[in-house]
């Protein structure tokens, strides 16, 4: 029996999950939330056996972060930290360098470092958490599992932008997207169900949202972009804009290009157009007939359709669409929406399944030309996956 952790290090909290690994069979153990890491009021949390319990505990570093979190472990899910075959880490920008899950070396700590330049909020936070557990446990292999590794099966005409060819030569400016270990789970998942790798559009649809081209097992297109902030509409993020708009609004608002980034990532998107971030309250609103609420989601569905659309085009067809995340696996709304403006396609909506919820399934109907899956995610399941194979 392997004994795997899972660690998603952000700047101020640690996501963990233990998994007990027996040939193919991965169960989850434990799983906790340390909060608040460096900031008043901090805490770590577990849910063991079914039960929660929650520790205020002063948290200055990741370091004492973990170590609380290897307490509460040994207090019943773990004899002792040595029990442990290895530890996986979500690495959120690999840049060129990365493209498949790596085994840690000092050699990686630094790469992943200097790509912090592209992921400035992220990558610090995942060098945090592997050298916090290389303190506190310098013998245990670990491994990186990075979020753009996924996509860098794109080929330049999916990835370059048309800028003068130095900036992605000397300053690495291209197309990289995000959530790859989402899109790359579910597109399995669903090849499975298909019976084929095929033509598969993969719709990670959370308060981040991507879309996702895949052929054959492969990314050939993605919506994000150089950062997150591209692509479809989002919570806060106003996806694809005029390039020349935060410009414009800098000029004739004398923004400054912090007051604009902030603008773009956290007060755009839904919460911009309607006034809520999250989306189950501009659907309450949308039922209701609120008119912002009604603007806000035809935007949304507008922003899916039009980016599906062009992965059709792109791919030369399509078996299937695969909705997956927060909102993809949990509105069967937005689902309905999206899937009957496709009809076009030979899908039909089965509504029954579309109402159900927590589960792999296909919510087309069995004479649909394409099928149409949801399919939860399991981004932690594929971190412990690598780290068993990597960490031999």
């Amino acid at each position: 029996m392997k004994k795997i952790l899972v660690l998603n290090s952000g700047s101020s909290s640690l996501k963990y999950q233990l998994f007990n690994v027996d040939g193919d069979k991965y169960e989850v153990v434990a799983k906790g939330l340390a909060e608040r890491i460096g900031i008043d009021g901090s805490c770590v949390s577990i849910k063991f056996n079914g039960d929660k319990k929650v520790k205020e505990v002063n948290l200055p570093s990741h370091t004492e972060a973990i170590n609380e979190v290897f307490k509460l472990l040994s207090e019943g899910a773990l004899n002792s930290m040595d029990e442990l075959t290895a530890v996986g880490h979500r690495v959120v920008h690999g840049g060129e360098a990365f493209a498949q899950s790596v085994l840690i070396t000092p050699e990686v700590v630094a790469k992943v470092e200097e790509l912090s330049a592209l992921a400035p909020l992220h990558n610090p936070a995942n060098v945090l958490g592997i050298k916090a557990v290389s303190e506190l446990l310098p013998n245990i292999p670990q491994v990186a599992v990075f979020d753009t590794a996924f996509h860098q099966t794109m080929k330049k005409p999916a990835y370059l932008y048309a800028l003068p060819m130095e900036q992605y030569t000397k300053h690495q400016i291209r197309r990289y997207g995000f959530h790859g270990t989402s899109h790359y789970y579910v597109a399995k998942e669903a090849a499975k169900l298909l019976g084929k790798a095929g033509k598969i559009i993969t719709c990670h649809l959370g308060n981040g949202a991507s879309i996702s081209a895949v052929e054959n097992g492969e990314c050939v297109d993605t919506s994000m972009g150089f950062t997150p902030l591209a692509g479809v509409i989002m919570g806060t993020r106003s996806g694809d804009i005029d390039p020349y708009i935060p410009l414009h609004i800098m000029k004739s608002q004398n923004k400054t290009v912090d007051e604009v980034n902030t603008l773009l990532n956290k007060q755009s998107g839904m919460l911009g157009l309607s006034g809520f971030s999250d989306m189950r309250d501009v659907e309450d609103n949308f039922v209701k007939g609120d008119d912002k609420a009604i603007v806000a989601m035809e935007a949304y569905i507008h922003a899916l359709l039009k980016t599906i659309g062009g992965y059709i085009a792109v791919l030369g067809g399509v078996d299937a669409i695969v909705f997956t995340a927060g909102i993809g696996e949990n509105s069967s709304l937005i689902r309905k929406l999206v899937v009957e403006k496709l009809a076009y396609l030979g899908i039909k909506l089965d509504e029954a399944a579309n109402s159900k919820r927590g589960e792999a399934l296909a919510i087309s109907t069995p004479d649909s030309k394409v099928k149409v899956f949801v399919i939860p995610t399991d981004e932690e399941l594929v971190i412990a996956q690598d780290t068993v194979r990597l960490a031999k």
